[in-house]
């Protein structure tokens, strides 16, 4: 019995692929843009549209996760410090009370 192999897409390169196409670029373009890009950053395998560990991890967070890990990984501290503004996709310092 065969193996059969998943074509189902990584949920990180949807996302990408929506954003590109959001900015005007055709499915094709979108597409091989956002795979090229994906992989190039390690959330895919080389070659092919399979996410790495990386990308299922990234995959799986929201916009305001993503956005703390990648404000954590800039400045230090720690994501629980941290609030997200969904309006313009950025994180600021809590106010302390």
């Amino acid at each position: 019995m065969a193996i059969k192999k998943s074509n189902k897409i990584p949920s990180i390169l949807k996302r990408l692929v929506a954003q590109l196409k959001a900015k005007g670029f055709s499915v094709g373009a979108a597409t091989a843009i956002a795979t090229k890009s994906l992989q190039k950053s390690g959330n895919l395998k080389k070659g092919s549209r399979t996410a790495t560990k990386k990308g299922s991890k990234r995959g799986k967070m929201t916009p305001g996760q993503r956005a703390k890990d990648r404000a954590v990984k800039r400045r230090g501290g720690k994501a629980s410090e941290l609030t997200f503004n969904r309006k313009s996709n950025s994180v600021s310092k809590k106010k302390k009370k």
